[in-house]
């Protein structure tokens, strides 16, 4: 699909002027409509823009690929059939392409959306940006890099939050008609320079090293690959694992690698170890969190509606082999998440591997090195120090104790958090006490030995549940506010 630039740059002026953005099909389309086209539901949408004006016009076209009368669009029709980006049928004009606004304020260009009924997919369909898309994007540091690469670039999704904090941008797909429209949409959007490279997982890069590498990788568990976008052919979860093994000997010092994975739950096995396992074999700093888990009919049922092949002759055919091949492996659910990797050059690596499944403040990636930081200071710093150490409480956190009304005593109290991942996190009432008054003025080691004078406690058995405190570094409930050895 080869597409004149000077086409492209009047197709995105006529985009921008008609007001085809994020806000703008919003505001369009009304909150009801707007919110259910999110949920992909088009009914709403479609009767927003029934009789339609310049911008409504362009929205049946482009994002619900329905046929538009010619006359309802201020568009180069001719050129944009010619080039391959619209059909003509008759007096009406049908999209080719999907060609979605995105949050960026760019655009990205994908195969059409297949809907129940629509012809099967390509095997090398190229999908538009849903949620997995934006959750990545939401997962990585916002620190600027000097080079990034976006392994499995898709439609170029990754390369449009990229470009404004990395010097250079690398992206990679195995689908060469994903990198097609991936130009696309890199044009589309004003930017320039990425270095666009064919081939499969790091083998296009193989002597390189970034800064920074994003992927959404094809990460599905299924018994065969189908669909290069989500699936990569490989034995149950080894691609991603491979994936997550492979990344350090492509990163520069401090780098960083935050992909998007699957992983399998098998009988027997503690998933959080397997993930584990993969993060351990790096030797960078790692962290692994489930956002969701699905048991193997969920997960065989949610990638067979990906595909839109509910309904057709081979749904149960395809369904039973699924399920079969899935039990034949043990598999008791498939986990869905992110996985960060940091290279701090240290011979003593940390990994941790948590569930977190409710809401959590976005961006993460704002956040990220802080969490990082956290999980490494609690791991690496000593006793001593410890005690030395100046803590404050973070300022969002909350206290909820629980019990019998009029107890004098409660039956748990829970330290909360109201912002960033929100953790939570079952307390004593000496972690209690210290979450009220860790202001960074006092030593870790005088607060502790106060607690215990004001509650008539043991003060060397008060001072000894030091160690239980790293966690609640690690999580973020506490930071040190100086360095722990200075005293």
């Amino acid at each position: 699909m080869d597409v004149p630039a000077d086409l492209l740059a009047r197709l995105r002026d006529r985009l921008v002027t008609t007001g085809y953005t994020i806000d703008g099909v919003r505001e369009r389309l009304g909150d009801v409509a707007a919110a259910a086209l999110a949920r992909e539901e088009l009914v709403p949408a479609e009767r927003a823009t029934r009789d339609p004006d310049p911008l409504g016009a362009l929205i049946r076209l482009w994002w619900l690929g329905l046929a538009v009368p010619e006359r309802h669009l201020e568009l180069p029709v001719a050129e944009l059939a010619a080039a391959g980006l619209l059909r003509r049928d008759g007096d009406e004009v049908r999209a080719a392409v999907h060609l979605q606004p995105w949050e960026t304020g760019g655009y990205l260009v994908s195969d059409r959306k297949v809907r129940p009924g629509d012809p099967a997919l390509r095997p090398d369909h190229v999908v538009g940006a849903g949620g997995a898309s934006a959750n990545l994007a939401s997962l990585v540091t916002r620190r600027p890099v000097e080079s990034a690469l976006d392994l499995g670039t898709g439609c170029g999704v990754q390369v449009l939050h990229l470009a404004g904090r990395a010097g250079r941008v690398t992206a990679t797909d195995v689908n060469p008609r994903a990198l097609r429209l991936a130009r696309l949409s890199w044009a589309l959007s004003g930017i320039e320079g990425v270095d666009a490279r064919l081939g499969s997982g790091f083998d296009p890069v193989a002597d390189e090293r970034f800064d920074l590498v994003v992927s959404n990788p094809p990460f599905v568990i299924s018994p065969r690959g189908r669909f290069t976008y989500r699936e990569s052919g490989a034995a149950a979860d080894d691609f991603c694992r491979d994936l997550v093994r492979d990344a350090p000997r492509h990163l520069n010092p401090g780098g960083y690698c935050q992909i998007l994975a699957n992983w399998l739950h098998v009988a027997g096995e503690d998933w959080r170890d397997r993930v584990g396992g993969w993060l351990a074999a790096t030797g960078c700093d790692g962290w692994a969190v489930q956002r969701d888990v699905l048991d193997p009919a969920e997960y065989v049922e949610l990638w067979l509606r990906d595909s839109a092949e509910q309904g057709t002759p081979a749904y149960r055919e395809r369904y039973d082999e699924w399920l079969t091949w899935l039990e034949s492996l043990g598999v008791t659910g498939i986990g869905f998440g992110w996985i960060t990797l940091r290279d701090g050059g240290s011979l003593d690596p940390v990994v941790r591997v948590e569930e977190l499944t409710t809401p959590v403040e976005q961006p993460v990636g704002a956040y990220v090195d802080e969490v990082l930081d956290a999980i490494v200071t609690a791991h690496r710093i000593g006793a001593d120090e410890l005690r030395h150490a100046r803590l404050v409480t973070r300022p969002d956190v909350v206290e909820e104790r629980i019990g019998p009304p009029g107890a004098e005593d409660p039956a748990r109290i829970v330290l909360r958090q109201t912002g960033g991942l929100r953790r939570h996190a079952r307390v004593g009432t000496v972690e209690a006490a210290l979450a009220g008054v860790c202001d960074g003025e006092l030593p870790l080691g005088a607060l502790l030995a106060a607690i215990a004078e004001l509650t008539g406690a043991d003060p060397d058995e008060t001072m000894a549940r030091i160690d239980e405190l790293r966690p609640l570094i690690a999580e973020g409930f506490f930071r040190i506010k100086e360095p722990a050895n200075d005293r």
